[in-house]
């Protein structure tokens, strides 16, 4: 990696001095020193930065065609697959994510994700004829405006991509603010921006703390908000919006059911079940924490996912062998110590892990972790924990585990394990997730991701994502006429 202190900030398709001297410190959660360093940004950048935004919206970019849009993420994508290896590494380094979930579930699946947009971008009708009772009504999907992508530390070009590909697609502009953990990555983008020839103004890249990201909420000259967070700040952020009138995305926190049927091959399923499980150390909102077992076969499904969960390698995340790397920062160890001992005084059973791993005194570690004899109420079956600690928890029969599956404020994703696909499909049908898989855990990026209930507001990718950022504007025309289509 070259030298990852920066003294600059992306707007305006430039690098230019930010407005203060505040700095934001990366520290590495495996050496626990610092990794680098760049600037703060202050509300005055985020100014600067929606200012170039609403210049490039109100420029060529808000006139380019679909085709000179879908040429641009071409490039972006192009510079993904030639920097793969790079951009996985840093990754690793910054957030702690093992090296094989870097490369698949970091970066892979945020230059899948600019493919897909790509794509969508050349086929999808921006403009379309539907007949009226007058006349033809000529309906356009124009660009929403300046769009405001707040992106946590988690899973960041991902996540950022959920926001700017669509963005791009459908002509808008946008000012991403990064988490204050992950700005390195960020400006790993900004540069792949510029030489992948992203016209001045239409991406820009603020990393900052909460109250400049407030500042980014509600700032006048902001017409959408993409929020991907904590549910207790995506509250926040909705209510902002809501006084605003501002269109908004939420995706916010999970607690997600792995439902385990009778006829489920234990052996077969584990280890996509524990990868679904513990995916980047736990710290995914999508991961299947809460395992649901019938009583017939709890016994047996507890003794399998701690054999399997033990033998998960824990370690340095730049080496490929290593599972479970170092969680994010200190804070985080301890909010999931806590949460390990919150079981505990539950009366939850501890069959594997709980403490810290030996030998590794360095590095925010926390052994991956199996919680037995759970019942559903618990705190550690309620709230989402973004570590590596899952809960199992005994159901009657299928009908039960639906109940309990739905017995959540959250409603992000699920899996069924069974060996009758058309009865996972049933159980499918019936739990309220944006998401669900039936013997395995995907993500499609043709179809909708997101949430019911406490899990958020709106979709992102497929169609659906692309629309998120678009204006719905109907133009009723006389009767006769024959509009010719504008991409």
């Amino acid at each position: 990696m070259s030298d990852l202190h920066h003294d600059h900030l992306y707007i305006g398709g430039n690098w230019v001095a930010p407005a203060t001297d505040g700095r934001i410190s990366v520290i590495s959660p495996m050496t626990e020193q610092e990794l680098g360093s760049t600037p703060e940004g202050a509300p005055a950048d985020i100014d600067a930065a929606v200012t170039a935004a609403r210049g490039a919206l109100d420029g060529d970019w808000g006139r380019s065609t679909a085709a000179e849009r879908a040429d641009v993420i071409d490039r972006l994508y192009a510079l993904f697959l030639e920097r793969s290896d790079d951009l996985a590494n840093l990754i690793t380094a910054e957030v702690g994510s093992p090296l094989l979930f870097s490369h698949f579930g970091q970066v892979g699946a945020t230059g899948m994700a600019l493919d897909y947009f790509a794509k969508l971008t050349r086929s999808f009708a921006f403009e379309e004829v539907r007949d009226g009772m007058m006349g033809p009504a000529l309906v356009r999907h124009e660009p929403v405006g300046v769009c405001a992508g707040i992106v946590p530390w988690n899973v960041p070009l991902f996540i950022s991509m959920l926001k700017l590909a669509p963005a791009l697609a459908g002509g808008s502009t946008i000012v991403l603010k990064p988490a204050p953990e992950t700005p390195l990555s960020a400006n790993a983008l900004a540069q792949m921006c510029i030489d992948a020839g992203v016209p001045d103004g239409v991406v820009n890249i603020v990393p900052a703390g909460r109250e400049t990201g407030q500042h980014l909420v509600t700032h006048p000259d902001v017409d959408k908000v993409s929020f991907t967070g904590s549910t207790a700040a995506g509250r926040k952020i909705g209510a902002a919006c809501g006084e605003l009138l501002r269109r908004v995305t939420l995706e916010l926190g999970g607690k997600s059911a792995a439902i385990i049927c009778d006829d489920a091959d234990l052996d077969a399923i584990m280890p996509e079940l524990i990868a679904a499980s513990t995916m980047n150390n736990g710290q995914a909102c999508v991961a299947q924490t809460r395992i649901l077992a019938t009583r017939n076969r709890y016994d047996e499904v507890v003794e399998a996912l701690t054999e399997a969960v033990a033998a998960i390698p824990v370690g340095d995340p730049a080496n490929m062998e290593t599972g479970c790397g170092p969680l994010i920062a200190e804070r985080q160890r301890a909010r999931v110590e806590g949460y390990i001992q919150a079981g505990r005084d539950e009366g939850a059973r501890i069959t594997t892990g709980g403490g810290r791993p030996a030998g590794l005194d360095t590095g925010w570690f926390v052994e991956p972790t199996v919680f037995a004899d759970v019942d559903n109420s618990m705190r550690i079956a309620q709230e989402e924990i973004f570590g590596p600690v899952l809960a199992v928890i005994p159901v009657d029969d299928a009908h039960d585990a639906v109940r309990v599956a739905n017995d959540s404020a959250y409603g992000l994703s699920g899996t069924v394990w069974t060996g009758d696909a058309d009865a996972g499909l049933d159980i499918a049908r019936r739990v309220r997730t944006g998401t669900y898989t039936v013997n395995g855990f995907a993500m499609e990026w043709g179809a909708p991701f997101g949430g019911f209930k406490d899990s958020g507001v709106g979709r992102e990718l497929g169609p659906e994502g692309l629309a998120a950022y678009l204006e719905s504007k109907t133009i009723n025309l006389p009767a006769g006429t024959e509009p010719k289509l504008a991409y």
